[in-house]
């Protein structure tokens, strides 16, 4: 039972070549429809979520430009892999720590290097924070130092643990409804349709989390 609920998260689901990385890349081939449509309530939709993502990271990176456009690059390509994981038969993507520890590793890393390299005071300053006693001073920089070690990995395992907690749980439901009598199938059917709306939000939460932790993280080091 257990082999068969985590299949649905095996990216190899044959020995011939698999497709089910595709669906990452996929929705870069459907997203530029501005460019051929007349803009409809759903682009419009699109435009002002961006524009008041856009003033929220600009705030945050004190109007530096170039930031804000990589936080809401990566936001939209981590919303769009999310809600494609949602239709059925798709493979989310997002459920793999391949896919978000390669967003988060070196964007952290990226990261880093800037801040010790041009802002080598600043990165020992914020080791230890303001008003913290001179006996504490030691093991504030070493609580410091494990908590920006383990910064990427909260960013990924986070991302990947929500998007799998939803998933295994329908796919529980769905193998309970199989043998279910009419009503008990009606029930089920009503959490589902519950639960899709709550995976819906949660794809959208995620997203914004993932980008504007990253946001946060690069301000610091700016």
């Amino acid at each position: 039972m257990m082999s068969n609920l985590f299949s649905t998260f095996d990216p190899a689901t044959s020995n011939l070549l698999s497709m089910n990385w595709l669906s990452t890349f996929i929705s870069l081939i459907i997203m530029p429809l501005p460019y051929w449509m007349l803009p409809n309530r759903f682009n419009l939709m699109i435009n002002m979520m961006i524009n008041s993502l856009h003033k929220e990271f600009k705030l945050l990176m004190n109007n530096m430009e170039s930031m804000t456009i990589t936080s809401l690059t990566l936001f939209m390509f981590i919303l769009i892999n999310n809600m494609m994981g949602l239709m059925p038969y798709i493979f989310t993507s997002s459920s793999h720590l391949t896919f978000t520890m390669t967003m988060a590793l070196p964007l952290w890393i990226s990261f880093m290097m800037f801040g010790w390299i041009n802002h080598t005071k600043h990165m020992f300053a914020h080791l230890v924070p303001m008003g913290t006693p001179m006996m504490l001073m030691p093991f504030m920089v070493l609580i410091e130092t494990i908590s920006n070690l383990i910064r990427p990995g909260s960013l990924a395992v986070r991302l990947t643990a929500n998007m799998i907690a939803g998933h295994m749980l329908m796919s529980l439901l769905g193998n309970n409804s199989i043998s279910s009598n009419s009503i008990s199938l009606m029930v089920i059917m009503i959490i589902q349709v519950v639960l899709m709306l709550f995976e819906t939000a949660v794809a959208l939460i995620q997203a914004y989390v993932f980008s504007m932790l990253t946001t946060l993280y690069a301000s610091e080091v700016m």
